[in-house]
């Protein structure tokens, strides 16, 4: 079973920052692709920031400048770091993480629960 425990989401006024987490525990076996999508109520799910194994980012227009993603490798953890936050930013953030469960197995995607983000004008 693989869990992904995101957190750091919260209420923060417009110009703010806030930095999410999300560590992967239980069996896994790899961690190629770790990533943060979003999703704001009547909208679709969107991607924020993936980030590679060899550290390789992408990040959404919206939030080019603004966001950073990082992960540290030995504790199975991504962070997005969020600065010159909107209210458009407001959303949940979802966690993601492509990797294998065990040996052998398929590569698959695991999602973190959610974090509520909102942002204030």
């Amino acid at each position: 079973q693989v869990q992904l425990v995101e957190s750091g989401g919260g209420w923060v006024q417009a110009g703010g920052s806030l930095r999410l987490s999300c560590a992967a525990s239980g069996s896994i076996f790899s961690i190629n692709g770790m990533g943060w999508y979003r999703q704001a109520p009547g909208k679709q799910r969107e991607l924020v920031a993936g980030i590679t194994r060899s550290d390789n980012t992408n990040y959404a227009d919206s939030v080019k400048g603004r966001f950073t993603i990082s992960r540290d490798n030995a504790k199975n953890t991504v962070y997005l770091q969020m600065n010159s936050l909107k209210p458009e930013d407001t959303a949940v953030y979802y966690c993601n993480v492509w990797g294998l469960a065990c040996y052998g197995c398929s590569p698959r995607a695991f999602w973190g629960q959610g974090t509520q983000v909102t942002v204030s004008s």
